[in-house]
């Protein structure tokens, strides 16, 4: 094989020269579509995943995103064959998987922990699926070692495992899976054990990989942050159940509950009545607190109480006018590339919690008086009954 000039100062190729190293071949499988109906699983009487309906494209970067106990991890147990699901369907490609042994569905998985062999070396344990594949020994030299080098991690080839740091034995965790090329890869938590600049500079590489292989990948989190910079899709997953299934930019703009509104991004909640609806389409809701906000159109009818969500970040300060509610500035801290801001509105209730806004702009002095507003499409209404 040519040698390789590595212009990285770590020793490794960038993330398009390692998938141009890992491609496919014109016959090689790329990622494929997959479909759950109805999976459910309970243990000892409590539900944990309660009628999980999707459908995944193939090549598809899809992440569950919930808390501890959401059911996200379960659910891809259940994916790879680990767990039984008490019903429910799998399907690949059209294929019902879901009797089928973990060793047979030929999905690639990523856990948390690693998993590598601690008596083998590096090569034997990237060498390890090709060999229970029987793929020819002088393929797996090759294929392992062109892996490890794209990697920048030939030179640890006959290390153990315990000789490597945290972000080496992951990166041989990835190249384990990648080496056969399987087109469904689920990752379960990958990047939760190492430091925040080496998770941003391996996030970036996972994402750029999975592009160019074609894989469909379904990764399982709960850093939003990293669920917003990897995914294609994502399904924001409470008590068993999925919230919302969307795009990152779907979620966040366009949540269709309190809680996806609450959970992503943590919005601000203004309760009030609603007004007639104006001449432009919007929804004006009357706020408890004094003062109008402006909503996205809603189905709802004049006089029903209701409560507005509204981001931090899509809260402006303006000049008094009537579209807007008033306050006094509590807070002002700045983080580096904006502005934290609480303001205490008028008439708030005592313990009601301030409004919260992140802004850019030069930020207000604390006890200034100050106008609040937000633009309608920015503004998002749920019946006040519905507590999230």
């Amino acid at each position: 094989m040519p040698e390789r000039t590595h212009t990285i100062n770590t020793g490794r190729l960038s993330a398009d020269e390692l998938a141009a190293v890992l491609a496919p071949q014109s016959n090689a499988p790329t990622g494929k579509s997959l479909s759950v109906r109805g999976l459910r699983k309970s243990y000892s009487g409590t539900t944990v995943v309660d009628g999980v309906d999707m459908d995944i494209a193939a090549g598809e970067f899809v992440t569950f995103l919930g808390s501890s106990g959401s059911g996200k991890t379960t659910t891809l147990m259940m994916l790879a064959g680990f767990t039984e699901p008490d019903s429910g369907t799998i399907a690949v490609d059209g294929r019902d998987i879901t009797e089928l042994n973990p060793g047979k569905r030929d999905f690639g998985f990523v856990f948390q922990q690693y998993l590598l062999f601690p008596h083998m070396t590096v090569e034997e344990n990237v060498a390890f699926p090709l060999t229970l594949r029987g793929v020819p020994k002088a393929e797996i030299r090759r294929r392992v070692g062109e892996t490890l080098e794209a990697a920048g991690l030939s030179k640890f080839a006959g290390r153990k495992p315990r000789e490597l740091s945290g972000g080496q034995q992951q990166r041989v965790a990835l190249c384990r899976v990648l080496v056969y090329r399987p087109p469904i890869v689920l990752m379960d938590e990958p990047l939760g054990a190492l430091d925040k600049k080496l998770r941003d500079q391996m996030q970036t590489e996972i994402k750029s990989i999975q592009r160019e292989l074609g894989l469909t990948v379904i990764y399982v989190t709960h850093d939003q942050e990293e669920a917003l910079v990897l995914s294609d899709r994502i399904a924001i997953m409470k008590d068993g159940r999925i919230e919302q299934f969307d795009t990152p930019r779907g979620l966040f703009e366009h949540p269709r509950t309190p809680f996806v509104a609450d959970f992503l991004g943590a919005a601000n909640f203004l309760t009030g009545k609603v007004e007639e609806s104006t001449a432009d389409g919007s929804t004006p809701v009357r706020l408890d607190t004094g003062g109008v906000l402006k909503a996205r159109a809603h189905p709802c009818a004049p006089g029903q109480r209701v409560r507005a969500a509204v981001r931090p970040g899509k809260l402006r300060l303006v000049s008094a006018e009537e579209s807007c509610c008033s306050g006094t500035v509590e807070t002002a801290v700045y983080v580096g590339s904006l502005t934290r801001i609480t303001v205490r509105l008028d008439g708030a209730a005592p313990g009601t919690a301030p409004l919260r806004i992140e802004t850019a702009a030069a930020p207000p002095r604390i006890g200034e008086r100050v106008c609040v507003t937000a633009d309608r499409e920015d503004v998002s209404v749920f019946d006040e009954s519905d507590g999230g």
